[in-house]
């Protein structure tokens, strides 16, 4: 089992290559840089630089996530800032500032080696539409056409939103024809959905079967089945032994990625070692 950690976990903090070498010492072997500008700007040529320079010396491989926040965002924000940036917005110039912007945090591919992004389809109260469907086309097809040359491939997430479940994301995908992208399963927000009462299943094996061999990544966070918290794996409720049998069958590999909860003012030494111990737990 592979194992990547998030930048979601220092995302205050102004990503560094003091802190990427912090993050590097987990002994995850994936670093996902999660793209806000306050913690990533990737429109600043200086800090794309410094971060292909830091993946350049530094045996990891590098995915990117791409942005949920506008620009106007990156002044004040914080851990309560709810995510603005709608790729399938029913606003054309919303879909249009959402689209600039992740095309922006794609451009930083050039120099640093990504070689997946993860993209959102919808907020939360999403509606699954004609509309809905046809401006995910639309984004993707997009989005394919300028990661392709770069050697990114897009990875579709689930979200708790009628657009973005594991289903609907498929449905998508065979109708766009778009067989060079991919699915990350997030755990955490498959867990919310609970049981399948018509399989039996839980959500998340649920999800797995439906994303098949499509899946290349996962999120990896936990929590009480009542709201999105991103916890530590062992501090809510989900299956771990479920999903270890799931990940240890699925083919190709999966990349297991930790997208854990950020703190003001944490330790991030501290952190990091939590994580070593989490990756221990679960590799177990």
């Amino acid at each position: 089992m592979s194992f990547g950690l998030s930048s979601h976990l220092v995302l205050p903090q102004r990503l560094t290559p003091a802190l990427m070498n912090t993050l590097a010492s987990s002994g995850a072997r994936q670093i996902e840089i999660f793209a806000a500008r306050h913690h990533f700007d990737y429109t600043d040529r200086h800090a794309v630089r410094e971060m292909a320079n830091w993946f350049g010396s530094n045996d990891m491989a590098a995915s990117l996530h791409m942005p949920l926040f506008s620009p106007e965002d990156g002044g004040d924000w914080s851990r309560h800032t709810a995510p603005t940036l709608n790729l399938i917005s029913t606003n054309k110039g919303d879909r249009i500032l959402a689209m600039d912007e992740t095309k922006r945090a794609l451009e930083a591919a050039e120099q640093v080696p990504f070689t997946a992004a993860v993209i959102h389809l919808g907020l939360g109260d999403e509606q699954w539409s004609t509309r809905a469907i046809d401006d995910s086309l639309t984004a993707i097809e997009h989005l394919k056409a300028f990661a392709g040359p770069l050697g990114v491939q897009l990875l579709l997430e689930n979200l708790n939103n009628a657009v973005a479940t594991p289903e609907h994301l498929v449905e998508i995908v065979k109708i766009g024809h778009f067989d060079s992208v991919g699915f990350c399963l997030d755990l955490g927000h498959a867990h919310l959905q609970g049981m399948d009462h018509e399989s039996g299943k839980s959500a998340i094996a649920k999800a797995f079967a439906t994303f098949g061999d499509r899946l290349r990544e996962l999120h990896v966070h936990d929590n009480k089945g009542m709201r999105d918290e991103h916890l530590w794996p062992g501090e809510g409720s989900i299956d771990w032994a479920e999903v270890s049998m799931l990940t240890k069958a699925a083919t190709p590999p999966l990349v297991s990625v930790l997208e854990l909860s950020h703190e003001f003012g944490f330790d991030a030494d501290a952190a990091v070692k939590q994580v070593r111990a989490a990756i221990d737990r679960l590799s177990e």
